[in-house]
């Protein structure tokens, strides 16, 4: 019994009490990412009673955030909402200094989505069909933006491209508001878009959504379909967002936070103001995003190998 005493008093030290916890978003403000972490942040504040602040580093598609969480000290202060890109593409695009899957602890997932792909009215494009015969009419014309080579975006277009037989270029961005101001000024054809970026304007009409990216109809669009419902079967890109920590944080800390984290996600008005802007909670254990991830870095492996996807 002594023991265990004093084992729940260490945890209780290790875990950073009354200190400014710091959540690193590797985009500019206004995109998914950064939505989602705002959201949670605000209640992990009220939750533990400390400060939760959003530090946005956009650059390299995610890994310029993702390296300065690799970096920081590892006492639980410092959290990075790790996106695709640079989780579990961008080791296979570019050599960095750091592997995501050895140096990041796991904590939880944090929300999963489908993208939308959107295109502005001025393009009197109107359905994917359309879109395709448009782009083998002119090919290499027609552009369509992303968050950044290796993004869940890129990828998503890598594979539209693939199944039908298309080449649109690819314009990468440091933050989905960027691209999303961008289409609606026309200056791009198509955009591989979030739904909390997107949602707004197809609602006012300013976009049309021809597709999303992943396996089941989005709640946030019931009405758009599904690439596998638009003539390609199996079609699945869907994108993540999960919370993880630098490596060597002890693991009562990354237990403490799973936990803290977890029970922000499952609370109701949370889940409710993350699904208005098309982002579905998916809680997790650490075990269960370690395995997502490894499983997610193998398969996007094999996508920048067949489509030799390489940086621009």
């Amino acid at each position: 019994m002594g023991v265990t005493g004093l084992s729940s008093v260490a945890t209780a030290q290790e875990f950073p009490k009354g200190q400014t916890i710091t959540i690193v978003v590797g985009f500019v403000p206004g995109g998914g990412t950064d939505t989602a972490t705002r959201i949670v942040a605000k209640s992990l504040a009220a939750n533990l009673g400390q400060p939760v602040v959003v530090e946005n580093r956009p650059g390299a598609g995610g890994v310029i955030a993702t390296q300065a969480v690799v970096n920081a000290k590892p006492d639980g202060t410092t959290l990075l909402l790790g996106t695709i890109g640079p989780m579990t593409v961008s080791p296979h695009l570019m050599k960095l200094s750091f592997d995501p899957l050895k140096d990041l602890a796991p904590i939880t997932m944090g929300v999963n989505f489908p993208n939308v792909l959107v295109v502005p009215p001025s393009l009197k494009i109107n359905t994917l069909a359309e879109l395709v015969a448009a782009a083998k009419k002119e090919p290499g014309k027609l552009t369509y933006a992303s968050t950044g080579v290796g993004s869940a975006a890129h990828l998503a277009g890598e594979l539209f491209a693939q199944r039908a037989g298309v080449e649109l270029i690819h314009v990468p961005y440091k933050g989905g508001s960027a691209a999303m101001l961008d289409l609606l000024s026309g200056r791009l054809d198509a955009y591989y878009a979030t739904p909390t970026t997107s949602l707004q304007h197809v609602q006012t009409k300013k976009l049309i959504p021809l597709a999303t990216t992943g396996l089941k109809r989005t709640d946030a669009m019931p009405d758009v379909p599904t690439m596998a419902e638009s003539g390609y079967p199996g079609f699945n890109a869907t994108n993540w967002y999960a919370f993880v920590a630098p490596a060597k944080t002890p693991a009562p800390i990354l237990d403490r936070w799973n936990t803290e984290i977890v029970k922000v996600l499952n609370d109701p008005e949370v889940r409710e103001q993350l699904n208005k802007h098309g982002l579905t909670p998916d809680p997790t254990t650490r075990q269960e995003l370690a395995d997502f991830m490894a499983k997610e870095s193998e398969t996007w492996k094999q996508v920048v190998k067949e489509r030799n996807i390489k940086l621009e």
